[in-house]
């Protein structure tokens, strides 16, 4: 005689029970034959489905062995259970446990996606089982749409699909009217005549009476086991079909393949909670919206700063007379001369560089009298500054040669002395202190800098000023350009030691604007990263809420991930489900979060403010990586608890 398929020896299976346990089999001996149709019956709380969800490997013994083909089970991984249930079993459930979310063909084709077989050939033979029950033109509707008898022969086929060859049924026909249920018993039969192995659990003996052996349970024990009304039934001789399906994948396709069937199933899932899923990307919309948003706004603060700080000159040293703004003997220190100007000019470092002497005096045209600033400056000044013509033109070296008695002025001038001139102020005469002088230009207003005073500013060749207002060739200061290869702080060390060998002693002191810059930049930073912080909060308290929603949505799928373990799902496979869907949930927060931003971009320019968000790439990429790692941080805990699920726990909780 062959060994037995399956052979139980002294099995127990206990649960706790306050302080103690409570045995729901009790000692069990049992073996069953390949092509074998077996009833187990019993009394509600007998243990008949305790030992079938044993049989099927949903369950483990407390004690006892359970071998099946000689191979014992309790030594087997979770995983290897599942192969086991994925290969060897298929599972007729009396309440269906079909996927609302999923069609009568999906369904049917679930065991073969974990089995890694093609999606051409797994639903091919899915229609195939389904025409063979009747089903063929109701493979497109979902469960909801489908009668009892209809969802139990789903439910058939779904065991089927791998070509299993024990059929575990538990109650197939408790849930259906007599005629569905003669239907379900009859094609059971037809599956045992091809070779399966039939396990039948029910605690109605008219069913019973269809099985050639009948087991019948008490109270955890094994009390009879007599042969049925169809024990003298014979084979058909048709043989098993397939076990699984033709067009096997290999190993890494096969396992793109089951990611893309848990992507489709976290689609579905959020597309049947939408609101919940909103609810929940909210926090990721607003978070990751913030973040993109103050990133752009510190950028933007930062290149008008930058724009503003050119305006008073780009890589420029300032040298001044003194030790120092308040030094009280700056005005007696006279060693600030042209010469030195004309030393600097003639450095490697240095770009240009324009001598500055300056004087206060009065300025009239026509009746209108007003205190002006005269600034004698060199020809390349202007340039110097970031300075632009409104009219006219500047004057050149020429002029300073020549100290000619040509002025440029700024705006502020312009509106003050020719407001109720009716002409261009190019080529008037004003009268600066006693000296006549032409205007020939006009400097276009800045924000900061140059003209950015409410002070009136007169700019003339130093040479003039030096001769005409101050008598004296000392400078009140020298501005140096920098060249753009010549690191500032290093510029700024040679200005220093140069001038200092030159006058015997420091008596000046250097104001750079890159210092200035900088300061700014690092002030506009530190607001933009504290600003950031407070996005970042609103980032893990969006991930938290994913995490919660993750754990309810976990919660609320117990059935659907017992019946995904119990027609073969891996730990992994249930892992990758509901992680894939957390990532989603983030993903798409985070990109809707970036719309958000960008949208605020526009809006904000629309309002008219003096300047922009500047957006930048690598920000925008940053949040989609971030709320992905949300998704996978916050979405990880969830996943793998669902994962670590009991599958006959599961499938007893839905």
């Amino acid at each position: 005689m062959d060994a037995p398929l399956i052979q139980l020896k002294q099995v127990w299976r206990e649960y706790p029970s306050g302080e103690g346990t409570i045995a729901a089999l009790k000692g069990i001996d049992l073996e069953i034959r390949r092509g074998e149709i077996v009833a187990i019956v019993g009394a509600s709380g007998s243990g008949k489905s305790t030992l079938m969800n044993i049989l099927g490997c949903l369950d483990r013994p407390t004690s006892g062995s359970y071998r099946v083909g000689g191979k014992e089970m309790s030594a087997l991984e979770p995983d290897e259970l599942a192969a086991l249930r994925r290969e060897h079993f298929g599972f007729i459930f009396q309440r269906y446990h079909l996927l609302g979310e999923l069609t009568a063909l999906g369904n049917v084709e679930i065991p073969a996606v974990y089995a890694g077989a093609s999606a051409e050939a797994r639903r091919t033979r899915a229609e195939a089982i389904l025409a063979r029950l009747g089903m063929a033109d109701r493979a497109e509707h979902r469960p909801g749409q489908l009668s009892g008898g209809q969802q139990q022969r789903v439910s058939i086929a779904r065991a089927l699909m791998n070509g299993a060859d024990v059929i575990l049924a538990d109650e197939p026909t408790g849930a259906l009217d007599s005629r569905s249920g003669a239907e379900v018993l009859r094609i059971l039969d037809e599956l045992n005549a091809e070779g399966r192995t039939i396990i039948i659990v029910t605690h109605d003996m008219k069913v019973a009476e269809r099985a050639r052996r009948i087991i019948e349970i008490r109270d955890g024990e094994i009390v009879a086991d007599r042969p049925g009304g169809a024990a003298q039934a014979r084979l058909s001789g048709q043989g098993p079909s397939p076990r699984t399906p033709t067009g096997q994948l290999a190993g890494w396709r096969a396992y793109v393949d089951r990611l893309g069937e848990a992507f489709v199933m976290a689609l579905l899932a959020m597309n049947a909670h939408r609101l919940r899923t909103f609810l929940t990307m909210l926090g990721i919309i607003i978070g990751i919206a913030s973040v993109v948003c103050v990133v752009a706004l510190g950028e933007g603060s930062r290149q008008k700063v930058l724009a503003n700080i050119s305006n008073l000159g780009t890589n420029t040293l300032e040298i001044f007379a003194g030790r120092s703004f308040g030094d009280t003997r700056s005005g007696r220190i006279t060693t600030l001369v042209v010469a030195d100007a004309d030393a600097l000019a003639r450095q490697h470092y240095v770009a240009a560089v324009t001598p500055t002497v300056s004087k206060s005096s009065t300025v009239r045209f026509g009746a209108i009298e007003a205190s002006a600033l005269v600034n004698g400056v060199g020809e390349g000044y202007f340039e110097a500054k970031g300075a632009k013509l409104a009219q006219g033109r500047f004057f050149d070296a020429d002029s300073v040669r020549d100290r000619a008695l040509d002025a440029v002025i700024d705006e502020n001038t312009r509106r003050t002395l020719f407001k109720d001139f009716p002409g261009s102020p190019l080529g008037q005469v004003i009268l600066l202190g006693d000296v006549f002088v032409r205007v020939v230009g006009v400097v276009a207003p800045q924000q900061s800098g140059f003209g950015s005073s409410q002070n009136l500013s007169i700019y003339l060749p130093f040479t003039t000023v030096q001769t005409r207002f101050v008598g004296s060739s000392s400078l009140r200061s020298i501005t140096v350009k920098v060249a753009d290869d010549a690191p500032m702080d290093v510029a700024e060390q040679q200005v220093t030691r140069f001038l200092t060998q030159r006058h015997g002693t420091k008596d000046f002191f250097i104001i750079n604007t890159d210092d200035i810059r900088n300061t700014i930049t690092a002030t506009t930073e530190t607001m933009t990263v504290l600003i950031a912080s407070i996005a970042i909060i609103s980032l893990i308290v969006g991930g938290i809420g994913v995490m919660n929603i993750m754990l309810v949505s976990v919660s609320e799928r117990v059935g659907e991930i017992g019946v995904r373990m119990a027609v073969g799902a891996r730990r992994s496979d249930i892992l990758n489900q509901f992680l894939i869907e957390a990532v989603l949930v983030c993903l798409v927060g985070g990109v809707a979060g970036i719309g958000l931003a960008l949208g605020f971009g526009v809006v904000f320019a629309y309002m008219g403010s003096n300047f922009t968000l500047i957006y930048s790439a690598t920000s925008i990429v940053a949040a989609v990586l971030c709320s992905s790692l949300i998704g996978v941080s916050f979405g990880y805990l969830p996943a793998r608890n669902a994962s670590r699920l009991d599958p006959v726990t599961a499938l007893a909780r839905d």
